[in-house]
């Protein structure tokens, strides 16, 4: 099968983003509180809220208006955005580098990101622009793993499914691309992304 279009998540792949970063060892008094806040008060369909879309100024109020006492560590969350960006992971930026140089692939982006927050990104990564398009959750006010997230760039692009290889670091939304007919890389390592896509002759 033949391969023209290679389209990249970002957070976890090509750029490392880890709330973790600000909610270390030390910020909570204990693991207990730092699982609960991650469980049941920032938690991760809060969170893909925004990025589907939801302001984070309005996500951030409902929130303390709900957990008044979490109220410094929910604004944190936004607050210090910019302290969980742990920068470029350079060997998947290496691999996009020698991908973009084979003039024979559109190379995309489809990432679930809130649309302020990713402006930054634009700002502070290069690598971003090298892109041929992107697809921005935020903007699109819809996310992965939904399926009209991902017809949006194949519709936008003109992009053939099958013709697609589709990479990204949650199993969840390989699986909703591999069900649109689009080849899916799950990333775990760049050396085994490497692999994979020598494997399919892209590299």
């Amino acid at each position: 099968m033949s391969f023209n279009t290679i389209i990249f998540d970002l957070g976890g792949v090509l750029i490392d983003w880890n709330p973790r970063y600000v909610f270390n060892d030390q910020y909570f008094s204990s693991e207990e509180d730092r699982n609960y806040f991650f469980e049941n008060i920032c938690t991760h369909d809060w969170n893909e809220a925004q990025d589907a879309g939801r302001s984070i100024v309005e996500a951030t109020q409902m929130l303390i208006a709900e957990h008044p006492e979490w109220e410094s560590a929910i604004r944190d969350f936004y607050g210090r955005w910019t302290d969980m960006l742990g920068g470029p992971i350079r060997e998947t930026v290496e691999i996009f580098k020698q991908l973009k140089e084979n003039s024979k692939h559109n190379i995309y982006a489809l990432t679930n990101w809130q649309a302020g927050l990713f402006e930054i990104a634009l700002v502070r990564y290069d690598f971003l622009h090298w892109f041929d398009g992107r697809v921005v959750s935020g903007v699109e006010k819809t996310r992965k793993p939904f399926p009209e997230f991902y017809h949006i760039l194949l519709d936008r692009f003109r992009v053939n499914p099958e013709e697609a290889v589709f990479i990204d670091d949650n199993l969840r939304n390989v699986e909703a691309a591999k069900a649109l007919g689009i080849h899916s890389l799950h990333f775990t390592t760049a050396g085994q992304l490497s692999w994979d896509l020598q494997q399919l002759k892209l590299l």
